[in-house]
């Protein structure tokens, strides 16, 4: 079964190596194009999957999008049988998913009908989840709405923060994808229609949304520190610039919300109930650093606001 893998970030890499090491026919690869970066934007970066594949002698494709006769003709050359896409960051269009002669198969981070979308593990720190997990879905035209395949769960740990439960839910979707083709290859796979009517969605998450408001209680902004740690940080003003912050824990305090109550091994801030304790700041163009370093260096007093 000759399978085209389509992929771009860190997440993408475990289910791509599972493949690989599985000797699975992966006959090409389509990621995104090499990014800029630098002060200058005169370095392109590959993505992580490009990097992957190139080590593994395999064949890449990079459209700017996955659209027209180029891009088409070149996937069909590929001659594959299924296709696999593990965030890669583009809606396929039916003509695409068409191409392999097995369709095209989805490893999403969620428990789906919940969470469909492009932030699904944020979504589900952020609306207090205690469980989620993969499913492996056939893909179709609508946004993550395919038949699921398999789906294998995992609890949530209370102080876990996103980027933990990506390096997990990583793991846990390559092990799946493996298992989902085992299901395939052997015939077994009986694929099951979602329940449309349970279905949530998990937006693409943008700025506003990681902006602390203190009114909140704390055990709201716990979970928004959590689920936007690392990328792309819950974040306050403080002095007219902005802080991130990071390592929250609920602090059974109070005080007028924004306002700090402590600033010593950790940042205390009041909440509209309760407070946050957190570990770690990181201010405008600064590194991530401690709290107690970056107190030393401030000298941050108490019943500063955070805004």
């Amino acid at each position: 079964m000759r399978i085209v893998f389509f992929g771009t970030p860190d997440f993408a890499v475990a289910s791509f190596q599972a493949l690989v090491e599985g000797r699975f026919p992966v006959t090409g690869v389509v990621t995104q194009p090499d990014k800029p970066q630098g002060r200058s934007r005169s370095e392109l970066v590959p993505p992580p999957i490009k990097v992957a594949a190139r080590s593994a002698g395999i064949p890449v494709l990079q459209p700017v999008r996955p659209v027209g006769d180029v891009f088409t003709t070149s996937l069909r050359r590929l001659e594959p049988d299924l296709g696999v896409v593990v965030a890669y960051g583009h809606i396929l269009r039916p003509e695409i998913l068409s191409i392999p002669s097995r369709g095209m198969i989805n490893v999403h981070a969620s428990l789906l009908p919940r969470y469909r979308g492009a932030a699904p593990i944020q979504h589900a720190i952020l609306r207090g989840e205690t469980e989620t997990g993969v499913s492996i879905m056939q893909m179709e035209a609508g946004l993550d709405s395919g038949p699921i395949l398999h789906r294998v769960a995992t609890p949530i740990e209370p102080d876990e923060t996103a980027g933990d439960l990506t390096a997990r839910l990583a793991e846990l979707g390559a092990t799946g994808l493996i298992e989902a083709l085992s299901l395939i290859s052997g015939g077994l796979a009986r694929a099951q229609p979602q329940d449309h009517t349970c279905a949530t969605y998990a937006p693409k998450i943008d700025r506003e949304m990681a902006r602390l408001l203190w009114e909140r209680d704390a055990t709201t902004l716990v979970r928004q520190i959590r689920a936007f740690d690392p990328v792309p940080g819950a974040w306050a003003m403080l002095n007219g610039g902005t802080l991130k912050v990071f390592g929250a824990r609920e602090v059974a305090e109070t005080g007028e919300p924004g306002s700090v109550l402590a600033a010593g091994d950790r940042l205390v801030v009041a909440a509209g109930r309760g407070a946050v304790g957190i570990q770690e700041v990181q201010p405008a163009g600064k590194n991530r650093i401690p709290v107690a370093a970056w107190a030393r260096g401030r000298g941050i007093a108490l019943g500063q606001r955070l805004e």
